[in-house]
């Protein structure tokens, strides 16, 4: 049996939470699993920034997906996710954030994915869903649970500031009105939390075209992956509360 440290199939994951009873819970679902595995455990955000240096003498090899908490001692998980995903490059990509949240924790959902990372899971999800999410985000997909995703955008939309109705100048906007009438459409429904799939059965076209769709959709907005999309469709008032 091959090492799953150094197997190039295998995902590698990092666990960031100051609790080493959650991190033993989640690595023990992780490890279960043939493609996915463990290689770091950190208690606080600043042990995690360290470790996950390249530089650093600490660091376990490569790291794909790193499971952040928020609320953690000497470095909470929105400062230490802006300082891992920062330190990517396009020869050496940072891994890809999922910060764990729950729902009276919102405006963190918000700023953290503003800080960089590439969506979110609700702390007491199924664990078929957390390892589901991990593996969606190491596609680069960035679809988190989509009905975790459209439950707590919906909740998340509140803690937006209001839009000044006469506020052309507002970035999102711009950006959303270079998009064309179908991307709209596209984009309405990611906000929505609806899955590739499911958007090409409500618009009547194939996956293969919704991804086309999605990929111009991102270019457009200037969007590191379809959350942050997500963001700047609420920010624009494309989608409201309720919508």
């Amino acid at each position: 049996m091959s090492d799953p440290t150094t197997n190039p199939s295998v995902i590698h994951v990092a666990l960031v939470d100051d609790q080493q009873l959650v991190r033993a819970g989640f690595r023990m679902v992780i490890d279960s699993q043939p493609d996915l595995h463990v290689v770091l455990e950190a208690g606080d955000g600043a042990q995690a920034v360290h470790a996950l240096d390249p530089a650093s003498r600490t660091a376990l090899g490569r790291v794909d997906v790193v499971l952040m908490d928020v609320r953690m001692p000497q470095m909470d998980g929105l400062e230490a996710t802006a300082r891992i995903v920062a330190r990517g490059t396009d020869d050496a990509p940072a891994p890809r954030v999922i910060v764990l949240t729950t729902f009276d924790l919102d405006e963190y959902v918000l700023a953290a994915i503003r800080a960089g990372a590439s969506g979110f899971l609700l702390k007491d999800a199924p664990p078929e869903e957390m390892l589901a999410a991990i593996r969606t985000v190491h596609r680069g997909d960035a679809v988190i649970a989509p009905s975790s995703t459209r439950r707590l955008l919906e909740h998340l939309v509140t803690a937006l500031p209001e839009q000044q109705e006469d506020d052309g100048a507002n970035p999102a906007r711009l950006a959303v009105a270079d998009l064309t009438e179908r991307e709209r459409e596209v984009l309405l429904l990611m906000a929505r939390g609806r899955s590739n799939t499911e958007i090409g059965q409500d618009l009547f076209v194939a996956e293969a075209t919704v991804k086309t769709h999605v990929g111009r959709i991102l270019a457009k907005l200037g969007a590191r992956d379809r959350v942050q999309a997500v963001v700047t469709a609420y920010e624009a008032g494309l989608v409201r509360p309720g919508a």
